[in-house]
């Protein structure tokens, strides 16, 4: 992280974590509070201003930057930042964002987890704009996944995003362009996947003795020894060969990333060029290695409304100097790889709305 800061100079930082402080968020919050103050020291930041609790999201602007502002939600108006702030007990009486848990019946079997999202807005060169820092549900077995195209977790996940889609850009507060940006958990259309994968293959199925519910599947070669491709269980998807979601970035594998197709007229994203961000082996010593538990899969993404595409600035020979990339391809990230967009917005992009927004005038 601290190499892709240094090697990209930005002069505005968005940083947005989930599950922040992991499952035991108790027994983690040391390392929390060691990240916190190292990241107060990166490359000239000036600002500081970091939101914690299950969702975390951090904010860096260069010191080099002046007159800009942030959204204050209850007085619905722009303030100008100054000094550094941190927010964690007090998330849900600061104005500064806005902060929503998916209602209870989003959530599947009904029980209740941090899932959500929190919005920050800001106003920098005259443009406005929404970050959306959001966590979405993930598959809780990937036998009920592989049972139908698209899964019953896809439509939960739908649901959910439509939610928060229609909460930024409601009657309450004047629109501007938005970025959403976390894990949103979509994943590959698993049934295409496995008939994909294993279309020469035999299915044997194993039931639980007691309740008949399938508990296994085994995807064999019909010659080659009866050779096991895949074994499928809750959370175990052991495929014999990795290297399919490795090669070129498992490019093949796009033609099944399909969640985010239903929101074409609404959100906006760049090419993928990076492999499957999701579930990496925690092993530090096996940085580039899935773990046999998910198929892999674009859980982590940054996406953006269609005006906020409009936002992003072309150098003049045309050639993009936008990078949507991963970090820390070949060293332990964790479960997940980070993502980032880097890119530059050009000063007054957004002047015609600048004064319908009342936020900053570049001096």
């Amino acid at each position: 992280l601290f190499q892709v800061v240094h090697a990209h100079k930005p002069h505005f930082m968005a940083l947005h974590c989930q599950e922040f402080g992991g499952k035991n968020y108790e027994a983690s919050m040391s390392h929390v509070d060691k990240f916190v103050n190292q990241s107060r020291y990166f490359y000239n930041f000036l600002f500081y201003c970091c939101f914690l609790q299950a969702l975390g999201s951090f904010y860096f602007l260069h010191e080099s930057l002046k007159n800009i502002y942030q959204f204050d939600f209850k007085a619905k108006k722009y303030k100008k930042v100054t000094g550094k702030e941190i927010y964690s007990d007090t998330l849900e009486s600061t104005p500064m964002l806005e902060k929503e848990k998916f209602p209870q019946d989003y959530f599947p079997e009904c029980k209740w987890s941090r899932k959500g999202f929190i919005r920050t807005r800001w106003c920098i060169t005259d443009c406005a704009f929404d970050l959306v820092n959001i966590h979405l549900f993930h598959d809780a077995s990937n036998l009920i996944a592989w049972e139908t195209s698209p899964s019953v977790y896809s439509g939960i996940r739908h649901k959910a995003l439509g939610y928060v889609l229609d909460r930024i850009i409601d009657q309450r507060f004047e629109k501007v362009s938005y970025f959403v940006f976390g894990d949103f958990n979509f994943r590959l259309d698993a049934k295409a996947v496995v008939e994909t994968l294993c279309a020469k293959a035999t299915m044997q199925t194993i039931r639980a003795a007691d309740t008949n519910e399938v508990v296994k599947l085994i995807f064999r070669e019909s010659d080659n020894d009866r050779k096991v491709m895949l074994q499928l269980e809750k959370k175990l998807f052991d495929y014999f060969n990795q290297d399919v979601f490795r090669d070129n970035n498992g490019t093949a594998l796009l033609e099944f990333d399909r969640e985010l197709s239903v929101f074409k007229d609404r959100l906006y994203e760049l090419d993928i060029s990076f492999p499957p961000s999701y579930p990496y082996s925690e092993d530090s010593s096996q940085g580039k290695q899935y773990m046999n538990t998910r198929c892999p899969a674009w859980c982590d993404r940054i996406l953006m409304s269609h005006s906020a595409k409009e936002l992003i600035l072309k150098s003049e020979n045309d050639e993009k100097i936008v990078i949507y990339d991963h970090i820390g391809p070949n060293v332990c990230m964790g479960d997940h790889k980070p993502v980032f967009l880097s890119f530059r917005i050009a000063a007054g992009a957004g002047k015609p709305i600048a004064n319908v927004h009342k936020c900053c005038v570049v001096q």
